[in-house]
């Protein structure tokens, strides 16, 4: 068998692609619905569906690779006669479709690499290149965005597929040519062709699909979530009564999931903060810090963060810690407990402070255990989450006197 294509069949190469792109797309599909519905309450649920996403976007992007390089090698090569050129309504629905599997074959997968790359977090690719893409930013609204698209675009292609093969069981069992033998190994006995009709509107048609699809993608962007999402109340911070009050600030934590690091922050938080900044005092000072942890966001994982294995946000919304403030000769430490999901564990929080006149700089940063608390205790290895959660604070404060 010649491996390029001629006036009149297919080549070797050319029948590969084809195949490999139809078991790709026939295993990436239902894959894909799958691993969207698989649920993800546990830390065992998690780790699964975490697990059926990084084979799902590892073979969406070899995917698009085997797309692409398809693409080009059929634009190197003699296109082989359509055996039903004189019936010209079917040849250009079967034109149309060929230009829609083509545009799809390489927008779904480009559209779920950028979702996957605007995404912090969850199921990574398995490659050594890095998840990340040039251009494309963090971003929680481009990410829902490109994942919307990626909806949109992957029923388009669906549709092609289905149609594309209707078409080529008619060919077979109707028509009973050789346009479904042709792409098969072995060289079938061919009529005499007509020279086919170039044009283009085969390719006008597979682009006027493409206003809808994109119409489609902007509706899911623009009204997220139309689904019913339990949503926990947030429960009220304590007002500060300290002699220092806090203008602004940052609470984050960074987590190691499957090897990468996912960083978040809580929203919503208040310090009690009560300090004497005068030199040479053993005790200067005690703090109170409430952190509501229904306001955590942490990417993509930050539903799973907040369910039952983790944080238990439905069964204790808050997380306090009580300190006393004492110096040390490069700073100071905060000495005390932290009640977290209902259990209580002695920290130490080392920090340093920067004091001009009436307004405080404080930064610090320490590591929990996140078993200490009982966070994923059904994840009792760190192959798909880390035990170490890293927690940096940075805020700004005023003399409250």
């Amino acid at each position: 068998m010649a491996l390029q294509n001629t006036s009149t069949r297919f080549g070797a190469v050319t029948k590969i692609f084809h195949w490999l792109t139809a078991l790709l797309i026939l295993t990436l599909i239902p894959l894909g619905i799958i691993a969207h519905g698989a649920p993800f309450s546990t830390g065992e649920e998690i780790a699964f569906k975490a697990l059926l996403f990084s084979i799902h976007k590892t073979l969406g992007v070899t995917a698009f690779f085997v797309a692409l390089t398809r693409i080009l090698w059929a634009l190197t090569q003699p296109k082989p006669r359509l055996l039903n050129a004189d019936h010209k309504a079917e040849a250009f629905l079967a034109e149309t479709i060929h230009w829609l599997l083509y545009s799809a074959l390489l927008l779904v997968p480009l559209t779920g690499w950028i979702h996957h790359a605007a995404t912090t977090g969850f199921a990574p690719i398995w490659w050594p290149f890095g998840q990340e893409l040039p251009f494309v930013p963090k971003d929680t609204h481009l990410a829902h965005l490109f994942a919307s698209l990626h909806f949109s675009f992957e029923r388009v292609l669906a549709f092609s597929v289905l149609l594309h093969i209707a078409g080529a069981v008619k060919h077979h069992l109707i028509d009973k040519d050789a346009t479904l033998r042709r792409m098969l190994p072995g060289q079938p006995p061919l009529p005499a062709l007509l020279p086919d009709h170039k044009n283009r509107l085969p390719i006008l048609g597979a682009v006027a699909v493409y206003p809808f699809a994109l119409t489609v993608g902007a509706f899911l962007w623009y009204f997220p979530g139309l689904e019913t999402v339990e949503v926990t109340p947030t429960t009220e911070l304590e007002e500060s009564s300290g002699n220092w009050k806090v203008s602004e600030g940052t609470l984050s934590l960074t987590i190691k999931q499957f090897g990468s690091d996912v960083t978040g922050e809580f929203g919503e938080w208040s310090a009690d903060i009560t300090f004497d900044d005068t030199p040479g005092l053993q005790n200067p000072g005690s703090v109170k810090v409430t952190v509501n942890t229904t306001s955590l966001s942490l990417g993509s994982v930050t539903d799973q963060a907040m369910g039952p294995d983790f944080f238990d946000v439905q069964n204790h919304p808050q997380a306090v810690f009580l300190a006393k403030i004492f110096p040390v000769p490069d700073g100071y430490v905060a000495e005390g407990t932290l009640t977290l999901k209902g259990i209580e564990v002695p920290i130490t929080l080392p920090f340093s402070l920067r004091i001009e006149e009436d307004a405080v700089r404080m930064n610090a940063n320490t590591t929990l255990q996140r078993l200490d608390f009982g966070i994923g205790s059904n994840m009792p290895d760190e192959s798909s989450l880390g035990f170490s959660v890293g927690v940096s604070i940075e805020l700004n404060a005023l003399r409250n006197d």
